[in-house]
């Protein structure tokens, strides 16, 4: 698994299920190295390749100092555990959603239209044959609100609720480099955006994904799921019909 790189400090690890972007941060005055933000961590047993990547960026471990989990589902928070231990990174999430990844509460089941259940025992029977497991419960260091700012990175970086998909997904605005990581509100899929699919509240979802779409700058999207909006994807947000998604 190679690294895409999608801007000068941005870099997709791309997996079959749940994409991990890295972020590079500015140099830490005590080391003098570049630091690192991993923005989810894919599903359990990820850790080594991540950790692969990182290191033909030229990162060690302990170069990673954030983890941000956009939600509390398995392929997002699946090796935050394993990366945790073998960096000492601080993880940030969601408030809502930090019980769950804390292990001290169960993840609420997503409420799925029938073309999404579909695809929901799909993607299931797929973890479940690749012998994917629960994910290890790690502690959440600071939960994030609607309106939080993430400091360390470089430039501003806009903490958005975006529930719907789960009760504390979050996305993450950097309008000074027109970037939105946005969990799993938004996806892509032949050739479009489209909602994400398995939301606990899809009229939330949607709400959110329009929410994400208003803002500006933005040209890029580091979507969990198919190939991010590289340019102009402000435009391509405006023209989904997120509404029409999974019926």
């Amino acid at each position: 698994m190679e690294p895409i790189q999608l801007t000068p400090s941005i870099w997709q690890f791309p997996f079959p299920v749940g994409h991990v972007y890295a972020v590079r941060l500015p140099a830490d005055d005590s080391a003098g190295r570049p630091g690192y933000a991993l923005v989810d961590t894919g599903v359990p047993g990820s850790a080594p390749a991540v950790l692969a990547a990182l290191a033909e960026l030229g990162a060690r471990p302990d170069d990673v100092r954030q983890i941000v989990l956009t939600h509390s589902h398995v392929d997002h928070i699946g090796s935050a555990a394993d990366l945790v231990a073998a960096t000492g990174a601080t993880v940030l999430a969601g408030a809502p959603d930090a019980p769950v990844i804390r292990g001290e509460a169960p993840e609420p089941p997503p409420v799925p239209t029938a073309a999404e259940q579909v695809l929901h025992e799909q993607v299931m029977a797929g973890l479940a044959a690749a012998g994917v497991g629960a994910p290890r419960p790690v502690a959440v260091d600071t939960e994030l609100h609607d309106g939080d700012q993430l400091e360390g990175w470089g430039e501003p970086v806009h903490v958005l609720a975006a529930p719907g998909h789960t009760a504390g997904s979050i996305a993450l605005h950097l309008p000074e480099s027109g970037v939105l990581f946005p969990g799993d509100i938004i996806g892509q899929g032949e050739g479009r955006v489209v909602l994400g699919p398995f939301s606990v509240d899809r009229e939330q979802a949607v709400a959110s994904f329009r929410k994400l779409a208003s803002l500006t700058p933005l040209e890029t999207v580091c979507v969990p799921h198919g190939e991010p909006v590289v340019g102009g994807a402000a435009a391509v947000l405006r023209a989904a019909t997120p509404e029409k998604d999974w019926r």
